[in-house]
């Protein structure tokens, strides 16, 4: 089992949550799109070469975006990653995958 935690703008946090959940990621017994969320803001600057969504190269930005946490089954993470990267709008959304222990 795995925790997936990303970082999306709130006005796309919805689809995203959406198209992780479709790959059965979020399940926790007979429950499904189980998710821990909380707003908050985050920071980058985009460099050279990129091409952001939100923002300008070299220029600092703030964002409103959403923490979202949820678990996912070890044959899950990677088709779960796949619908994340695919749904976010960043060019590079942020993540950490932990791996859990069975206890």
């Amino acid at each position: 089992m795995y925790k997936l935690v990303f970082y999306v703008p709130q006005t796309h946090v919805e689809s995203v949550k959406a198209s992780v959940f479709a790959t059965g990621a979020g399940r926790i017994g007979d429950y499904d799109s189980c998710c821990w969320q909380i707003l908050g803001q985050g920071q980058f600057r985009p460099l050279d070469g990129s091409q952001p969504f939100i923002g300008q190269a070299g220029q600092v930005e703030r964002v409103s975006e959403y923490r979202v946490e949820l678990v996912c089954e070890d044959d899950l993470i990677g088709p779960a990653l796949a619908a994340l990267r695919e749904a976010h709008p960043y060019e590079e959304p942020a993540y950490d995958v932990w791996q859990l222990a069975d206890l």
